[in-house]
């Protein structure tokens, strides 16, 4: 990699990031010429100076990006570096901050289309990979530290000049004067994904806490995608009996018995139980324990819906709208469809508030402690982290988003202890040291194309890869082996559960395992059989409409799903695969 401070510009893999600027609160503020030395670049500014900091070390740049000399009442809510002029770029690596809003290789000069500005290509957070024109290899641009704020990409510009926009958003928090973006490297690989493992490693070195790595796969049933929130007590214990049954006719490691949504009569009303779990919770977790399983719980400790009785008692104790005041409602039904809850709002949980604390503390402790909860599936995670102090105010001002964030977070490490956490819908690199596993994707669904399908998990398992056995154990989402009630194929029903199954992270299932044929019984029990592993997939930056390719596990081809669109369904021994348009890569382990 070359770099070439005085003319602002640093090239690597054929791609030259030039034209850098300063930015604070997503514009270039005015500044004098930038005045360079050694390895620093200084843009003054009338108040203060803008510092730009690179270390060139055996693997890459560090870069050190702060503000100094200015007001100390001066709020403040975004500081980085702008990238004016990227050329040599033929695709960048848009990933997302959350389990649901993907991660996905983009053209420069793609727009930001009309979808949701969170899943928009021209937004990404934490990292990007920048894929060169005329070789292999990525070259990584990211930040290092998630523990304290969050950080974004903006990419603008044309096919042929991109510009990236890199900024840590301080939110406004309180300064002496002086204050710093989070690390920076950027560096070179000649492989892609071998590439984004390398960033992945940087991130858990300067982890405050180190991540969590479950020693053993984690395996097991989820109740949601076969009853949803259709639960009573008698069907948890068939479905228990079923599992059992299973696991013991098979020899397999299932070790996870879950009840998710549906128990609880609304969010928020988490130590209230509906009337078809009438012994509680406790004495149902414990036939769990006692059938040889780790009992888990579905929570979404963030949400209140304003029909619980939480709100109505406590609507102090919500996250208000900047504007007015009001509470801020992060998700709304006002139509027929009410998720089998009555309320029409959800809310936010204002960890800040002392008793809204203490509250959410009592819950978990007494899952953990008096119901016997050893596995936790925390939901809906990204409601506290998605406002800045311009859209919420909180009972403490002056946080940062991830500092209330993790707030939460360590208070449920704390409460559960060593009990399994899973996050979902959850920051994914602010968790890191805190949750077990991650849910990498959106619902698995129940199609093979739609928001809620088998695109996710086809696009982000790979995308996301990098971080499963470094980071956090990742979840694919559990696996469909029913025959009935949903739109797949049996070669797609087979494909999905392999390519979730041989990722090497959390593989449950949601099915009624005594209704399965015998050959979705052996496959399963295949799956569960495997050790626990990291899949790579060595094709990652390749430009391709072959879907899947080939699936190795130890050299052996075990599964494939080939179509390219253009020209219509592919076959192997005569067999017709199923379609689906879009771009992905081979997967090998």
């Amino acid at each position: 990699m070359e770099l070439d401070l005085a003319a602002l510009r640093i090239r690597g893999l054929g791609i030259d990031l030039a034209a850098i600027a300063p930015l604070i609160d997503g514009t270039v503020p005015p500044h004098h010429q930038a005045e360079i030395a050694d390895d620093i670049v200084i843009w003054p500014l009338d108040p203060g100076r803008m510092v730009l900091e690179i270390v060139e070390g055996d693997d890459g740049f560090r870069l050190r990006v702060r503000l100094e000399g200015i007001d100390p009442g001066r709020a403040v809510d975004s500081l980085g570096l702008r990238f004016g002029e990227v050329r040599g770029c033929r695709r960048y690596l848009r990933n997302g901050y959350q389990s649901w809003d993907g991660s996905y290789f983009v053209a420069p000069g793609t727009p930001a289309g009309d979808g949701p500005p969170g899943r928009a290509p021209t937004l990404g957070f934490a990292m990007t990979a920048l894929l060169p024109e005329d070789a292999s290899g990525a070259l990584v641009l990211g930040f290092t530290r998630h523990d304290r704020f969050q950080s974004r990409f903006r990419f603008g510009g044309c096919a042929e000049s991109l510009s990236i926009d890199m900024e840590t958003l301080r939110d406004r928090v309180p300064h002496d004067g002086a204050i710093e973006a989070e690390p920076i490297v950027l560096f070179q690989g000649a492989a892609v994904e071998e590439s984004l493992r390398a960033w992945s490693r940087r991130v858990a070195a300067q982890s405050p806490v180190p991540p969590r790595l479950p020693a053993r796969r984690i395996t097991g049933w989820c109740s949601w995608y076969n009853l949803y929130a259709a639960i009573d007590e008698r069907l948890i214990l068939e479905h228990l009996a079923g599992a059992t049954a299973f696991r013991d006719a098979h020899g397999v490691p299932l070790g996870i018995f879950q009840i998710d949504d549906g128990f609880t009569p609304e969010m928020g009303d988490w130590l209230d139980v509906k009337p078809q779990f009438p012994r509680g919770m406790a004495p149902l977790l414990g036939d769990i324990a006692a059938a040889g399983f780790t009992p888990g719980l579905w929570i979404a400790p963030f949400m209140v819906g304003n029909r619980s009785r939480l709100f109505a008692e406590h609507p102090d104790w919500m996250v208000k709208r900047a504007s007015d005041g009001q509470p801020l409602a992060q998700m709304t039904f006002y139509g027929e469809f009410r998720w089998h809850k009555r309320s029409e709002e959800y809310y936010i949980l204002d960890i800040t508030h002392p008793e809204a604390e203490t509250y959410i503390r009592q819950v978990f402790r007494t899952w953990r402690r008096d119901w016997g909860a050893g596995y936790f599936k925390t939901d809906f995670m990204l409601f506290g982290s998605e406002h800045g102090p311009e859209t919420a105010g909180w009972h403490r001002p002056g946080l940062s988003r991830i500092a209330i964030w993790r707030r939460m977070a360590a208070l449920i490490r704390e409460e559960i202890g060593e009990a399994l956490w899973l996050g979902c819908g959850c920051p994914l690199w602010a968790s890191v040291g805190l949750v077990d596993a991650v849910r990498i994707g959106r619902d698995i669904g129940v199609s093979w194309t739609g928001d809620y399908s088998a695109e996710s998990l086809l696009r982000d398992l790979q995308t996301r890869n990098h971080g499963n056995g470094i980071l956090w154990q990742a979840d694919p989402d559990c696996i469909l082996l029913r025959d009935r009630f949903h739109e797949l194929t049996d070669v797609q029903v087979e494909t999905l559960a392999r390519f979730a199954g041989l990722s090497g992270g959390v593989l449950m299932t949601s099915d009624d395992l005594t209704e399965l044929s015998g050959a979705r019984q052996r496959l399963f029990s295949e799956l569960l059989s495997r050790p626990i592993d990291r899949c790579s997939f060595p094709a990652l930056e390749e430009e391709s409409d072959l879907v899947i390719q080939d699936i190795e596990w130890s050299g052996a081809v075990v599964g494939t799903n080939l179509v390219n669109p253009a020209e219509g369904p592919a076959t192997r021994n005569g067999r017709i695969l199923p379609p689906f348009e879009s771009r992905y890569s081979s997967a090998h382990v």
